[in-house]
């Protein structure tokens, strides 16, 4: 399985980007997917994930009603549109995929496979 991670960039606080993630996968759909994030100097921390369908989605606290994470089954592609951008969300944005499972992990060594990361910078 690999994961391409795109979408990143320089946006102001306030302001908004989409991330996508195309996995090479047959089965994307037995994969449950998330968004984990590093910020310089800090370790690796969980965003969000959603369940195969989709119907099943879960945020850490500090992106809450700010971000939103989504599934294309039929493009292989995973979205996390991020909104009211804060400095604090400058981080390498990375993509996970984890196979048959029903369970939304939080942890990276619930995930299998991982994105090569995409940098997002929040200027104030």
């Amino acid at each position: 399985v690999q994961l391409q991670a795109c979408g990143g960039g320089l946006v102001q606080a306030g302001g908004s980007l989409r991330l996508s993630c195309a996995a090479s996968v047959s089965t994307f759909s037995s994969y449950v997917m998330a968004w984990f994030r590093q910020a310089p100097g800090k370790e690796r921390e969980f965003v969000a994930a959603i369940s195969w369908s989709g119907g099943s989605t879960y945020y850490a606290d500090s992106v809450k009603g700010r971000f939103t994470i989504s599934r294309d089954n039929a493009k292989n592609t995973v979205y996390l549109q991020m909104n009211s951008l804060k400095p604090e969300d400058t981080a390498i944005y990375y993509c996970a995929a984890d196979y048959f499972t029903r369970v939304l992990g939080t942890k990276g060594v619930d995930y299998d496979y991982w994105g090569q990361g995409t940098l997002v910078t929040v200027s104030s």
